[in-house]
């Protein structure tokens, strides 16, 4: 079967699992104001004389609602682990998106709020499975230069799931009764038939195919990929002796399994992958993209005003991301984190002051009868609030936004890569789960104060970024294992020009060109056996 060798072309099948995710955030954010919805699933009085019809779920039920799917998420990035081990990183995504087509049916079809959960927690397990598998297969993949761009383009699908979504569910709130949310729920299944279609006309990880012997179709792959058809290209000889050395020194070394991710050489990657992704949600980008009519409701937004101004922060999130997919392989990771956070909580920090100094209570009930909108703010410092939330958007999009999917599978070893992010991804999820459960009753019963919370998280992690994350970017997988191991203090790391990426852009001096060939095994069968 025809395989694309092209790294671009296989990012645009791959990330569009990212996209899942995308597809759910705006689908909620839009159906969430709209009367259809909480007539639907109302549990509070209706309003015969209001616009808004009926008051919808409680807070605690829409918060279970919205927290249904990053509950299921955090369950199938740690069942991601297993899969991607299993079938190899391929499989296990073609497995996330027939999960998500079953999700996306029962949500469609849903007849009420348990039914809705269940749904939601099934499109969970799609995207946990995808999130933590895309950027794996993808990172295993790449060349050095290029992976931050790609494997952060899981973002940019993310982005543009987001914003596709949230104009479908725009135009559907003009349908009358449930087809408003039950169409776009319908239609989000689409992109996953197109994944798993898509995924046969794509290589299987080199690396994956290594560790399980398939020496063969892993130069095969890297030939494809790296070498455009030619065996000989030196990076593609590069590449193989490494992996071949790296394999070699595992099954020499390692007695592979999840208790090894706790050993004291490992602990520290650990740590650092983990806490990428949790500080990824506790920036609250997710809140603010999930319950964003409920910020701007406050502001004195209603109706179309609300989701049209909602909706320019996904276009703000979606062209800001593109710095990052062509400069984040010269920031390298640590610079966007630390900066990112630290714009991020001037936003936060602003917005807590404009809402305390300006603000004040909203009527009994919140306003337009939406109980999360329990605080109001007007006239300029209202502009000025919703001008910070899009700065905001836009200081997190080229930074953390694919920072944190890019920078996780790099720091881990293949023996232990799938097991470790799958491990790391479901952190994200776990604390997605607890801020899309908490934060309707936090807007109702702490409101502006929310904002000083995520304020402080920001500060606090760029202060974890500088003392703790190493620079990871140019250099090969491999590499990072010797980073690692020497015990490099994080913020004595660079960006740097290796070898390796020499090979690859075909820069060795005539020096260097001897002691690659020297150094590189030439022939397939060479390899170590287990």
């Amino acid at each position: 079967m025809y395989q694309i060798g092209n790294i671009y072309g296989i990012t645009a099948i791959a990330v569009i699992g990212g996209g899942l995710f995308g597809f759910d955030i705006s689908s909620m954010s839009a159906i969430l104001p709209t009367q259809q919805y909480r007539c639907y699933f109302n549990q509070g009085p209706s309003y015969a004389d209001d616009p808004n019809g009926c008051s919808g779920p409680s807070a605690d039920v829409q918060g279970g609602i919205t927290a249904s799917m990053p509950g299921g998420s955090w369950v199938g990035a740690l069942l991601s682990g297993y899969l991607t081990d299993t079938l190899g990183r391929k499989g296990a995504i073609q497995v996330g998106s027939v999960i998500w087509i079953i999700g996306s049916i029962i949500s469609c079809a849903s007849q009420n709020i348990g039914m809705l959960i269940a749904g939601r927690f099934i499109n969970g397990l799609s995207v946990g499975i995808c999130s933590a598998q895309v950027p794996v297969y993808v990172t295993e993949l790449a060349p050095p230069s290029k992976r931050g761009r790609v494997v952060g383009a899981q973002q940019w699908a993310i982005t543009w799931g987001i914003l596709i979504m949230f104009y479908i569910s725009y135009g559907c709130t003009y349908l009358d009764g449930p087809k408003a949310f039950r169409v776009p729920w319908g239609l989000q299944m689409l992109p996953a038939v197109l994944l798993f279609f898509g995924l046969f006309l794509l290589p299987e990880s080199p690396r994956w195919l290594a560790r399980h012997d398939k020496w063969e179709e892993c130069h095969a792959v890297l030939t494809l990929v790296h070498g455009k058809g030619d065996p000989n290209v030196p990076f593609v000889s590069l590449e193989m002796a490494e992996i071949k050395e790296m394999i070699e020194f595992e099954r020499q070394n390692a007695d592979v399994s999840f208790k090894e991710l706790f050993s004291p050489r490992m602990l520290n990657r650990l740590h650092i992958g983990i806490f990428t992704q949790i500080w990824s949600q506790l920036t609250g980008m997710n809140v603010m993209m999930y319950y964003i009519t409920y910020v701007f409701g406050m502001a004195g937004l209603s109706g179309d005003n609300n989701l049209i101004a909602s909706s320019i922060q996904y276009v703000i999130n979606v062209f800001m991301t593109i710095f990052a997919l062509i400069f984040i392989d010269r920031w390298g990771r640590r610079l966007p984190l630390i900066v990112g956070a630290l714009l991020m909580a001037t936003w936060m920090f602003t917005n807590a002051g404009l809402m305390a100094s300006y603000g004040r209570p909203a009527p009994p009930g919140g306003l337009n009868n939406i109980a999360e909108q329990s605080w109001e703010i007007g006239g300029a410092a209202a502009k000025a609030v919703i001008a910070c939330t899009y700065l905001f958007v836009a200081s997190y999009a080229p930074t953390w936004g694919p920072v944190s999917w890019v920078y996780p599978p790099e720091l881990y070893p293949l023996r232990v890569r799938g097991k470790a992010v799958a491990l790391s991804t479901s952190s994200n999820w776990i604390f997605n789960f607890a801020l899309s459960y908490f934060v309707p009753p936090a807007f109702v019963n702490i409101q502006w104060k929310v904002y000083i919370i995520f304020g402080v998280f920001c500060t606090a992690m760029a202060i974890h970024v500088f003392f703790m994350f190493p620079e990871t970017a140019g250099k090969t997988l491999e590499e990072i294992e010797d980073m690692f191991l020497s015990g490099t203090p994080a913020w004595k790391t660079r960006v740097e020009y290796h070898t390796s990426r020499k090979v690859e852009a075909g820069d060795l001096s005539d020096k260097e060109k001897a002691l690659h060939t020297e150094a590189s095994p030439e022939r397939v069968e060479d390899a170590p056996k287990a």
